[in-house]
């Protein structure tokens, strides 16, 4: 027999007598068959109904932090461009020295010498220096007229380029005398430096053995 189908007539007699005993002796039980009785329905034929249950959920919130950094790129630039620049220099003294003894002959006191002595030590410093500045540099005047003519500068002329001296007054154009042509760097060919503190050595010291 199934759980859906009625018991037989021997059955049902036989589930009325114990359940006559089990209700005398069970109160509980008593009371629920009295609910049935009065027409209540059954726990297994009420439908299950849907409990829905809500929790909280705590809200997740992104937190963004920015941390300043410092532009560290163009510190190192300018850095590097500090050192390039003392470098250069120093290349610049090493080559005077080595072609003309040029520190050598500024470190001089040259008090106690004759004027021909000192012309005659000019002479090689002018020489060596002459080399250097046609090897390592590309120098074209900056003003390409003669220098004694009479030239006329206009509004918004260079002034890093040309000095005015005299009696300035007033505003451009100016008229003058071109006393000196100027120079004008436009290429250098320092060598390569593979080491910047052997730049610093600008002349060796020498020991003889």
């Amino acid at each position: 027999m199934t759980a859906n189908t009625p018991p037989s007539f021997l059955s049902r007699i036989a589930i009325a007598i114990g359940s006559f005993f089990a209700i005398l002796g069970n109160g509980r039980l008593a009371a629920d068959v009295s609910r049935v009785r009065a027409g209540e329905a059954f726990a297994a034929d009420v439908a299950p109904r849907e409990v829905r249950v809500e929790v909280p959920v705590e809200k997740i919130v992104e937190v963004r932090v920015e941390v300043p950094v410092e532009k560290l790129i163009e510190k190192t630039v300018e850095v590097e461009k500090l050192v390039a620049t003392d470098s250069a220099a120093l290349q610049l003294l090493g080559l005077m020295q080595r072609e003309a003894r040029f520190v050598d002959f500024i470190q001089e006191d040259v008090a106690p010498y004759t004027d021909a002595e000192i012309g005659a030590a000019a002479r090689v410093v002018h020489e060596g220096c002459r080399k250097v500045l046609r090897e390592h540099f590309t120098l074209s005047p900056v003003c390409s007229e003669a220098e004694g003519s009479r030239i006329t500068l206009q509004a918004g002329f260079d002034a890093a380029a040309v000095r005015l001296t005299g009696n300035v007054v007033g505003q451009p154009p100016f008229t003058g005398t071109l006393s000196h042509r100027g120079w004008l760097v436009t290429q250098v060919k320092l060598p390569q430096l593979t080491d910047i503190q052997a730049a610093k050595v600008i002349a060796q010291a020498e020991v003889e053995l």
